[in-house]
């Protein structure tokens, strides 16, 4: 079999929910990439690798027991810093928020969760989530994992360098004037928003 992160999100948790592949193995597999591929370009900048097996683990147990884990069963997905994830610094890219602990999750996390999702790390961002690049004091600078010379856009840069370095299948991005549009065409990948009318 390919490489685990190589595969498509909809690929991956069919074989997760067919039990050809555990999520334990998964979540594995992408933490073995996050590892080998993240110190050249900063994409994740804080993640709890025994939290990450943990949720797999539940995911396998979940399926073990007949449950339906839902779309996303046990594919590992990336959130970025600025919003909330319980254990975790709420930063959006601003020293004064480091120590910004969030004690409940944003209802993203618990979505994705819903939907079988592992969240497998946090992603970079501007501060305020508000650049065309990907750089600030707490966490440094993302690079595009393509071309380290160019910037993999803002705000939702270390999503797009995440996804296109096989970081996670999905990557979780927030977009007001192009903060997922943007990092998607500087990484080569595909970036889809919300319509809020």
């Amino acid at each position: 079999m390919q490489d685990l992160w190589r595969l498509s999100a909809a690929d991956l948790a069919a074989l997760i929910r067919s039990k050809k592949v555990s999520a334990a193995e998964a979540a594995t597999a992408a933490l073995a990439r996050l590892h080998a591929v993240n110190p050249k370009i900063n994409a994740v900048v804080d993640h709890k690798p025994a939290e990450v097996l943990a949720e797999a683990a539940s995911i396998d147990a979940a399926i073990g027991r007949g449950r339906d884990v839902g779309p996303l069963a046990g594919v590992p997905v990336t959130v970025k810093v600025n919003i909330d994830q319980v254990g975790f610094a709420t930063t959006n890219g601003l020293k004064l928020q480091r120590e910004a602990i969030a004690s409940t999750n944003s209802p993203v996390i618990d979505n994705l969760r819903k939907a079988g999702a592992v969240i497998l790390g946090r992603t970079n961002c501007p501060a305020f989530s508000y650049r065309w690049f990907t750089s600030n004091l707490v966490h440094g600078d993302t690079r595009n994992p393509r071309d380290p010379g160019i910037t993999p856009g803002g705000s939702s840069g270390g999503a797009g360098a995440a996804v296109a370095a096989g970081i996670g299948h999905i990557a979780h991005g927030t977009d007001i004037a192009g903060s997922i549009r943007y990092p998607a065409y500087a990484c080569g990948v595909h970036g889809i928003g919300a319509d809020r009318r």
